[in-house]
């Protein structure tokens, strides 16, 4: 159990403390696809959803998610973010919404969590959004695509 940081000597969950780390800036960028057939594309691209558009209502909704994270994620921080940005992206060649998701803060632990949980919770609300013409919608590939700040320094999934 030493590896891992949000367990303590006994083996217990804990917050992992932070005050002793630099404050540094960091960034977290996250993406996931949302899945859809053909017609259901057809509808989102026109604006034809009878809930409204489903792109803006998931970008805010994003926003909103990394605002929240750490009150669904049992062991995150509270940070105080500098700035969420979500860009829903459609691909017409494979029927899907890209989801690409960012969070900044200036802080000592970084925003990872919170671009996972923005791009999660976008493409959760295309989903919701959409589930009355579709029943099967998928979400694949939530991950982390980078991160730079912090003492494990940067990362870019290659």
């Amino acid at each position: 159990m030493k590896d891992f940081t949000h367990f303590n000597g006994d083996g217990k969950a804990r917050m992992v403390y932070v005050s002793n780390k630099d404050i540094t800036e960091r960034t977290a960028c996250a993406e996931a696809h949302v899945m859809v057939n053909s017609e259901t594309f057809a509808l989102i691209q026109s604006g034809g959803m009878k809930k409204g558009d489903v792109l803006a209502v998931a970008q805010v909704a994003g926003i909103m998610g990394a605002k929240r994270t750490p009150e669904i994620i049992p062991m995150c921080h509270t940070l105080n973010l500098d700035g969420v940005d979500l860009e829903l992206t459609l691909e017409p060649e494979t029927c899907s919404v890209h989801v690409l998701a960012e969070a900044r803060c200036t802080g000592r632990t970084g925003a990872e969590m919170e671009a996972l949980t923005a791009a999660a919770v976008a493409a959760l609300t295309v989903y919701d959004m959409c589930k009355a013409v579709q029943r099967d919608i998928e979400i694949t590939g939530l991950r982390l695509v980078r991160k730079t700040g912090g003492a494990h320094g940067d990362y870019e999934r290659v």
